[in-house]
């Protein structure tokens, strides 16, 4: 569990006691160590060390300002999908040069922002997004540094619903649609092609999917050239996984070497943008159990983390450890659970039959490996306030976003006058 480890029979995050922060704070709650994060961007950026490559990470996984601060201060730059993570990274501290912008539909007020913030690159990925880049770069009378986002149609092999480089996903241009749509965006005012960008999905365990994706743009590239254009930079995306229950990751250094091994020659500087392989086992949810309850068929473990909490379970089926604040007694007989929320829908399932050590009323519990897409996908449903997440660093924590009170949530609210 890297900095999430038993000391004195209580589950500590770094030096300080989960115990102690449920006092302080309340249940449930994120909880993210620092060691965990400087040590995975330290793992990343160091297996890229004498590569001409760079680091964007990748804000949707985990937007919180703290978090990102913390990249910022190891000298990272930022992917974003919206205005707003823009704004994000911006008031973390990145600067706008090391800010990239991708995502499939970027309104004309959002291409307008990020050009007046003078951000680093605009991935496009439509023809419409670059017509209507190419009319607001006009109007503002600046020149727009852009990467086209090519769909290379490789099966990723990973879920479904977090795959984005096959051609039936709605990403990127078609990777034989390519080289006529750079010709169109070196012939539009306001545009400047730069840059190649590729994702191809999240999540993925194996080198296999990448190598192919990244051979196909070590492709585009040279017949690019040919046709006159001058590509200087390669945006290879993120999407390295990580381990859940028993996942095998590629090594970061054979990730890098592959990368060295088909990008090496080409004269470009490398644009790498993680994002779960950042931040997922750099954080948990910690819940109370409100109910132990005994049916005549399964054995519930009823929590007070709920689906709008921690959607992934619900949304992918995605597995995540659960283990007892409290450390277990040596050898004690493990129980199927179903890890259970209150949210009034069965869909409100963290685990069916999970082997657990004896729960009982008001114990806590970890769900590991929640660092990442947990607050950030994290929502109000059934009016339960946005949880706490919480920053450690060493032997010291703080709350680096508060629980609203439901009063707050619905002071944000307007009646109309008619009623």
């Amino acid at each position: 569990m890297g900095a999430f480890a038993y000391r004195y029979g209580v589950l500590h995050a770094e030096s300080v006691s989960v115990n102690d922060i449920a006092r302080a704070v309340g249940t449930p709650f994120y909880l993210y160590s620092t060691a965990a994060l400087e040590a995975h961007y330290s793992a990343y950026a160091g297996a890229f060390a004498g590569q001409d490559a760079g680091v964007c990470y990748a804000l949707k996984a985990n937007s919180n300002l703290a978090v990102i601060r913390t990249f910022t201060r190891l000298g990272s730059g930022a992917d974003v999908v919206s205005v707003g993570e823009m704004k994000r990274a911006l008031a973390g501290g990145i600067p706008a040069e090391r800010i990239v912008f991708s995502g499939v539909g970027k309104t004309r007020e959002e291409l307008r922002e990020a050009l007046e913030a003078k951000i680093h690159q605009i991935n496009v990925e439509s023809i419409p997004e670059l017509e209507a880049l190419s009319a607001v770069a006009s109007s503002l009378g600046v020149v727009a540094p852009i990467a086209i986002r090519v769909n290379p149609d490789v099966d990723a092999k990973t879920h479904a619903k977090i795959a984005t480089g096959k051609k039936e996903n709605k990403f990127g241009i078609d990777y034989d649609q390519a080289r006529d749509i750079y010709k169109l965006a070196a012939s539009l005012p306001g545009i400047k092609p730069v840059s190649i960008a590729v994702h191809i999905g999240s999540q993925l365990t194996d080198l296999a999917p990448f190598r192919a994706a990244y051979e196909r743009v070590a492709a585009l590239l040279h017949q690019l050239r040919a046709d006159g254009h001058d590509i200087q930079r390669l945006d290879l995306g993120g999407g390295l996984g990580i381990t859940y229950k028993n996942e095998a990751p590629p090594d970061l250094a054979d990730y890098a070497a592959m990368v060295r091994s088909i990008t090496g020659n080409l004269g470009c500087r490398v644009t790498l943008e993680p994002g779960r392989s950042l931040v997922g086992n750099a954080g948990i949810l910690v819940s109370r159990v409100i109910y132990v309850k005994q049916g005549l068929h399964r054995r519930f473990a009823i929590v007070d983390a709920a689906m709008n909490d921690l959607i992934r379970p619900s949304l992918y089926e995605a597995y995540h450890g659960i283990i007892p604040v409290a450390e277990p007694e040596a050898g004690a007989a493990l129980e199927p659970f179903d890890v259970v929320g209150p949210v009034c829908e069965s869909g409100d399932t963290f685990a069916v039959q999970r082997p657990l050590p004896p729960l009982a009323d008001d114990d806590l519990v970890a769900f590991l490996s929640a660092g990442a897409y947990g607050a950030a996908m994290s929502s109000t449903y059934n009016t339960r306030p946005l949880i706490p997440e919480v920053l450690v660093n060493g032997d010291r924590f703080a709350v680096i976003r508060p629980r609203p009170t439901v009063e707050e949530m619905l002071a944000a609210e307007r009646v109309p006058d008619w009623l």
